[in-house]
């Protein structure tokens, strides 16, 4: 569905340049964004998936993954098409290199985002599957709605949105997973055709402007899996966001343009684990790894078991109002 956009302005004649994310596409009459769903009609900038959607579903958080965010609750999940990053990795490349016209596209409006959240017995909405950054202004509209009606807000996403949208929508966004792809310039420049540095201050201001945030890292190997890259990340992580920063590293598998790379061997998963806890992270997940303790949410002070999970089953019997029910330590839990 097409909408005038938000957060651009004209630069010469009809050429216009987008400031949604950290890209600033120039953009020619006529032509896309990087995103593919952003067009300049005219001198004008408009979005093309407005209230366009590709997936949904009721998803467990931990799904996201979010394990220290309103923990055994699902969230109404959605996603839409394109994309402003390139990642040769990508694991949905399915939708996020989907044109608008897509023929799985199909029309909702903020009202019925509320409507079924609430059908499906969902206690919030995940703005997730592709990067939500890119429908910036439906879901600013529907997070609005949705948070009217009591429930939550989440993103999950690559975190290149510029600094003014991210501030516009963050009254309601309760939460973000924010994927860092890698510790390296170089590997965000070659394999997802952007950059590190707008990421890392995405964490930062929403950090500040008190969004819950939890940080992905998916490890592929002979890419970002060295020992020196994966300390200078937490070492960052500790000196920047702080110690008790969720933090989950994911095992990569086979996929869109790697598929010639191999899965992430779990000697690399654990030795990443035990680089993070070793730097002072307390809060450390290992994702798309058989089920055990490396999904479990343990006190930093008493040992206690807070959160047992095994894949999308959980328990919360050592939770007390996001503490823990042994020792009474803040475990930096929404719930």
């Amino acid at each position: 569905m097409e909408k005038t956009a938000k957060f651009w302005k004209k630069i010469e004649d009809k050429k216009i340049q987008c400031s949604l994310c950290n890209h600033n596409c120039k953009i020619d009459n006529g032509e896309l964004g990087i995103c593919n769903v952003r067009k300049n009609e005219n001198g004008e900038l408009f979005t093309l998936i407005y209230g366009s959607t590709s997936s949904m579903a009721a998803d467990p958080i931990e799904k996201k993954p979010l394990y220290h965010f309103h923990p055994g609750t699902n969230a109404f999940s959605m996603g839409t098409v394109g994309c402003n990053f390139k990642c040769e990795h990508c694991q949905n490349y399915g939708i996020s290199t989907a044109p608008s016209d897509y023929f799985h596209i199909q029309d909702i409006t903020p009202e019925q985002v509320v409507e079924y959240a609430k059908k499906y017995g969902c206690e919030g909405v995940a703005w997730t599957y592709n990067e939500p950054t890119i429908w910036h202004e439906f879901s600013y509209d529907s997070s609005k709605l949705v948070k009217k009606a009591g429930l939550y807000t989440c993103y999950v996403t690559n975190g290149f949105i510029r600094e003014e949208p991210l501030k516009e929508i963050s009254p309601y966004l309760d939460a973000m997973n924010i994927d860092v792809k890698a510790f390296s310039e170089d590997f965000y420049k070659k394999i997802c055709k952007a950059r590190l540095e707008p990421v890392l201050n995405t964490c930062i201001l929403a950090k500040k402007l008190g969004i819950h945030i939890e940080l992905t890292y998916l490890i592929i190997p002979s890419y970002n899996d060295s020992t020196e890259e994966i300390k200078k990340f937490c070492n960052w992580i500790m000196d920047v966001l702080g110690d008790d920063t969720p933090v989950h590293f994911s095992r990569f598998h086979p996929d869109h343009k790697m598929t010639n790379v191999a899965m992430t061997p779990m000697d690399t998963m654990t030795g990443a684990y035990e680089i993070a806890r070793k730097s002072g992270i307390l809060y450390v997940y290992l994702g798309n790894v058989p089920s055990g303790e490396y999904e479990n949410t343990v006190c930093p002070k008493c040992g206690n078991t807070c959160v047992r999970r095994y894949g999308f089953s959980i328990s919360i019997d050592g939770l007390k109002n996001g503490k823990c029910s042994k020792c009474g330590t803040s475990l930096n839990i929404v719930t």
